[in-house]
Protein backbone atom coordinates (compact mmCIF):
# COMPACT_ATOMS: atom_id res chain seq x y z
CA UNK A 1 0.00 0.00 0.00
CA UNK A 2 2.79 2.52 0.82
CA UNK A 3 4.53 1.62 -2.38
CA UNK A 4 1.53 2.40 -4.57
CA UNK A 5 1.74 5.79 -6.34
CA UNK A 6 -2.03 6.29 -6.08
CA UNK A 7 -1.76 6.21 -2.28
CA UNK A 8 0.84 8.99 -2.25
CA UNK A 9 -1.19 11.05 -4.71
CA UNK A 10 -4.19 10.77 -2.39
CA UNK A 11 -2.06 11.73 0.64
CA UNK A 12 -0.63 14.73 -1.23
CA UNK A 13 -4.11 15.80 -2.30
CA UNK A 14 -5.47 15.69 1.24
CA UNK A 15 -2.42 17.55 2.58
CA UNK A 16 -2.89 20.20 -0.10
CA UNK A 17 -6.60 20.56 0.72
CA UNK A 18 -5.75 20.83 4.41
CA UNK A 19 -3.21 23.61 3.79
CA UNK A 20 -5.64 25.48 1.53
CA UNK A 21 -8.37 25.15 4.18
CA UNK A 22 -5.99 26.34 6.91
CA UNK A 23 -4.95 29.40 4.92
CA UNK A 24 -8.59 30.29 4.11
CA UNK A 25 -8.69 29.26 0.49
CA UNK A 26 -11.93 27.32 0.80
CA UNK A 27 -13.66 30.36 2.29
CA UNK A 28 -12.44 32.48 -0.65
CA UNK A 29 -13.61 29.78 -3.07
CA UNK A 30 -17.07 29.66 -1.48
CA UNK A 31 -17.31 33.47 -1.45
CA UNK A 32 -16.29 33.57 -5.12
CA UNK A 33 -18.94 31.03 -6.06
CA UNK A 34 -21.56 32.93 -4.00
CA UNK A 35 -20.67 36.28 -5.59
CA UNK A 36 -20.84 34.72 -9.05
CA UNK A 37 -24.27 33.26 -8.24
CA UNK A 38 -25.46 36.69 -7.07
CA UNK A 39 -24.13 38.33 -10.23
CA UNK A 40 -25.83 35.73 -12.44
CA UNK A 41 -29.10 36.21 -10.53
CA UNK A 42 -28.86 39.99 -11.02
CA UNK A 43 -28.25 39.50 -14.75
CA UNK A 44 -31.26 37.18 -14.98
CA UNK A 45 -33.44 39.73 -13.17
CA UNK A 46 -32.25 42.48 -15.52
CA UNK A 47 -32.92 40.29 -18.56
CA UNK A 48 -36.44 39.53 -17.27
CA UNK A 49 -37.10 43.25 -16.71
CA UNK A 50 -35.83 44.13 -20.19
CA UNK A 51 -37.98 41.39 -21.74
CA UNK A 52 -41.11 42.70 -20.04
CA UNK A 53 -40.27 46.26 -21.10
CA UNK A 54 -39.71 45.14 -24.69
CA UNK A 55 -43.02 43.28 -24.64
CA UNK A 56 -44.84 46.45 -23.46
CA UNK A 57 -43.08 48.46 -26.15
CA UNK A 58 -44.09 45.94 -28.80
CA UNK A 59 -47.72 46.06 -27.66
CA UNK A 60 -47.68 49.86 -27.76
CA UNK A 61 -46.12 49.88 -31.23
CA UNK A 62 -48.76 47.41 -32.43
CA UNK A 63 -51.51 49.60 -31.01
CA UNK A 64 -50.08 52.73 -32.65
CA UNK A 65 -49.72 50.91 -35.98
CA UNK A 66 -53.35 49.76 -35.86
CA UNK A 67 -54.45 53.32 -35.06
CA UNK A 68 -52.35 54.67 -37.94
CA UNK A 69 -53.82 52.13 -40.37
CA UNK A 70 -57.39 52.92 -39.29
CA UNK A 71 -56.77 56.67 -39.69
CA UNK A 72 -55.25 56.16 -43.14
CA UNK A 73 -58.17 53.94 -44.15
CA UNK A 74 -60.67 56.55 -42.99
CA UNK A 75 -58.78 59.27 -44.89
CA UNK A 76 -58.73 57.15 -48.05
CA UNK A 77 -62.45 56.42 -47.75
CA UNK A 78 -63.14 60.14 -47.29
CA UNK A 79 -61.11 60.95 -50.42
CA UNK A 80 -62.99 58.30 -52.39
CA UNK A 81 -66.34 59.70 -51.25
CA UNK A 82 -65.23 63.22 -52.16
CA UNK A 83 -64.08 62.03 -55.60
CA UNK A 84 -67.43 60.28 -56.15
CA UNK A 85 -69.33 63.43 -55.19
CA UNK A 86 -67.18 65.55 -57.47
CA UNK A 87 -67.59 63.08 -60.35
CA UNK A 88 -71.38 63.09 -59.89
CA UNK A 89 -71.39 66.90 -59.92
CA UNK A 90 -69.29 66.96 -63.08
CA UNK A 91 -71.60 64.43 -64.77
CA UNK A 92 -74.65 66.48 -63.80
CA UNK A 93 -73.01 69.66 -65.08
CA UNK A 94 -72.07 67.97 -68.35
CA UNK A 95 -75.63 66.62 -68.73
CA UNK A 96 -77.07 70.05 -68.00
CA UNK A 97 -74.78 71.69 -70.56
CA UNK A 98 -75.69 69.06 -73.16
CA UNK A 99 -79.41 69.53 -72.47
CA UNK A 100 -79.08 73.30 -72.74
CA UNK A 101 -77.22 73.07 -76.05
CA UNK A 102 -79.76 70.61 -77.42
CA UNK A 103 -82.68 72.79 -76.29
CA UNK A 104 -81.05 75.88 -77.74
CA UNK A 105 -80.47 74.15 -81.06
CA UNK A 106 -84.05 72.86 -81.24
CA UNK A 107 -85.55 76.21 -80.27
CA UNK A 108 -83.45 78.08 -82.83
CA UNK A 109 -84.53 75.74 -85.58
CA UNK A 110 -88.23 76.00 -84.71
CA UNK A 111 -88.63 79.60 -83.67
CA UNK A 112 -87.74 82.77 -85.54
CA UNK A 113 -88.02 86.46 -84.75
CA UNK A 114 -87.75 88.71 -81.66
CA UNK A 115 -90.44 86.98 -79.60
CA UNK A 116 -88.76 83.68 -80.23
CA UNK A 117 -85.45 85.07 -79.00
CA UNK A 118 -87.04 86.33 -75.76
CA UNK A 119 -88.84 83.05 -75.20
CA UNK A 120 -85.66 81.11 -75.88
CA UNK A 121 -83.63 83.23 -73.47
CA UNK A 122 -86.18 82.78 -70.67
CA UNK A 123 -86.48 79.08 -71.34
CA UNK A 124 -82.73 78.60 -71.31
CA UNK A 125 -82.38 80.53 -68.05
CA UNK A 126 -85.12 78.41 -66.50
CA UNK A 127 -83.53 75.16 -67.72
CA UNK A 128 -80.12 76.25 -66.42
CA UNK A 129 -81.49 77.15 -63.01
CA UNK A 130 -83.39 73.86 -62.69
CA UNK A 131 -80.57 71.62 -63.89
CA UNK A 132 -77.86 73.32 -61.85
CA UNK A 133 -79.93 73.31 -58.66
Amino acid sequence: MFKEPEFWVAVAFFVFVGIVAYVGGLKALVEGVDSRAKRIQAELDEARRLREEAQRSAEEAHRRMADFVSRRTAAAEAKIAQAETQAMAEVRAAAADAAIRASESILRDRMRGGAAQDLMARSLDEVKSRLNA
